[in-house]
């Protein structure tokens, strides 16, 4: 989901992977972005990379001998901002493992290099975008769940909202049966409490 200057949008984000000669590959982005979006792309593959093994991948390989690009089409409004660094992440992994994500939710968030989900702006916004294109549960940073209140109580009652606080846990939630070996005990029992409103603001 993302906050442009005509409200909240939904974004779709295509991931593909294609062979080179050259060795190391180059990470590519391309739609009508920000520069600030199009950096958050840098950081999740970089987490990517340095949690390879719990998620079955070898990090050495994840982009020897290809190119990456992510695509962001409907590019009629230029998009901006950190807040698709979750919604790149989950794109990414789903293209390294061969696994699908859920189809019925829609997610925002920044990130750090840790696997931080910080804080993003325009949730109200979003959430309105994210029901009008009929998907009813959303991945916030935990940090925003207080803004869940802005939201038209109509709405807010046919939704579920799963804040996170990290990328470990938008990966349980993004995809069916989750990456078990990348929860250790401390992140299971974080997971058990992830905050599920439908009626609480």
């Amino acid at each position: 989901m993302a906050w442009t200057s005509v409200g909240g949008e939904t974004m779709v984000v295509e991931a593909s992977r294609i062979p080179c000669s050259r060795g190391e590959g180059r990470l590519e982005v391309t739609g009508q972005l920000g520069s600030v979006m199009r950096e958050s792309a840098t950081p999740a593959l970089s987490w990517i990379r340095s949690h390879a093994t719990p998620l079955g991948l070898d990090g050495a390989e994840i982009i020897a001998n290809h190119d990456i690009h992510l695509h962001f089409p409907e590019g009629a409004v230029q998009k901006d901002g950190p807040s698709a660094g979750v919604t790149i992440t989950t794109a990414l992994v789903s293209l390294f493992t061969e696994r699908l994500v859920r189809n019925d939710m829609a997610m925002t968030g920044e990130i750090s290099l840790r696997g931080l989900v910080l804080a993003v702006g325009g949730v109200r916004d979003k959430v309105l975008a994210a029901h009008r294109a009929g998907l009813d549960t959303i991945i916030l940073p935990k940090m925003n769940l207080k803004d869940i209140h802005e939201i038209p109580e109509n709405i807010k009652e046919k939704m579920e909202f799963i804040g996170v606080e990290t990328l470990e846990e938008v990966l349980q939630a993004a995809f069916p049966c989750g990456f078990p070996l990348i929860m250790d005990e401390e992140y299971f029992k974080k997971l058990s409490k992830i905050v599920k409103l439908r009626e609480s603001f």
